[in-house]
């Protein structure tokens, strides 16, 4: 079955904690007034809707690239401190932080859910294939190639490359990993996948490119990490942008002259967090 852009969005995003845990927001940023056009946008505080658990995307002790992000969109507008309001990237994410009027902006969202108002895109990335070298793998570029016919494959089931693998006839050697995990309770489905495959547990996994990137260098550096851009069949490519409430209008044409000016240093903090960039035609982008 193919799926539609709003159940992409929460795939793509949904690699976090699944238990309801408190809300922390900034009351005084809460009353501090409307923003430019009456919006509800706090004009002193960036008030950031967040997972307190989700790296390399973000985290409470802010260590995260959309930590980064966010201290990088307050700086450039005006704002005097950045303020969270704490909620797992779950079902219901969006409806008690953003839509609660608790916090002006989701700084990682796939484009196309209708669920907030997307500003333009500012990275573009793709699902990867990550094997050991000198294992009988060095040049696979596709799911679709034949030398992982046999293999054992780690995915996150509901996964877009999910129906590729099933496409190509190998999901009887699929290793299925967990779309939700409590990350308060164990490790991240992507680190345990990546020392599943160290470990000899898996002979290749199959991750969205920013928690692969980011996991392989902490787990093991040698491993090989391939954008799938050349798929015959599903494209494993999307768009990442920036999620604000349908209403703020001139809250969104703001952030996106943040992006527009300062794609080269937007671009600098996802690399160092190994995401695997691309540009609109499937070519790597380095710097």
């Amino acid at each position: 079955m193919l799926m539609n852009r709003a159940q992409l969005a929460k795939i793509v995003m949904a690699f976090a904690t699944c238990a309801a845990i408190g809300l922390s927001f900034n009351a005084s940023a809460q009353e501090s007034g409307l923003g430019t056009a009456g919006e509800l946008v706090d004009p002193d505080v960036l008030r950031v809707c967040s997972d307190p658990s989700n790296l390399p995307f973000s985290d409470d002790k802010g260590k995260g690239f959309e930590n980064k992000l966010a201290e990088l969109v307050a700086a450039k507008t005006g704002r005097k401190s950045v303020a969270y309001t704490w909620y797992p990237m779950a079902t219901g994410f969006v409806r008690n932080t953003l839509r609660a009027n608790r916090c002006d902006i989701i700084i990682g969202y796939a484009q196309g859910d209708e669920l907030v108002q997307n500003t333009n895109a500012y990275y573009r990335s793709t699902y990867v294939l990550i094997y050991k070298k000198n294992t009988g793998l060095d040049g696979v570029e596709t799911i679709e190639d034949q030398k992982l016919a046999g293999r054992r494959i780690g995915v996150v089931a509901g996964t877009p490359p999910a129906a590729n693998l099933a496409k190509a006839g190998y999901m009887r050697n699929v290793h299925p990993y967990p779309l939700m995990v409590d990350t308060r309770l164990a490790p991240s489905m992507a680190e345990t996948m990546i020392k599943d495959l160290k470990k000899g547990s898996i002979e290749a996994a199959v991750l969205w490119g920013p928690m692969a990137g980011y996991y392989a260098k902490e787990i093991d550096p040698d491993l090989v990490v391939i954008p799938l851009v050349k798929e015959k069949s599903r494209h494993m490519a999307y768009r990442i942008t920036m999620g604000v409430r349908p209403s703020d209008q001139e809250w969104k044409r703001t952030l996106n002259k943040v992006i527009r000016e300062n794609q080269q240093e937007i671009n600098k903090i996802l690399l160092d967090f190994q995401v695997p960039l691309i540009d609109e035609k499937d070519r790597p982008i380095t710097q």
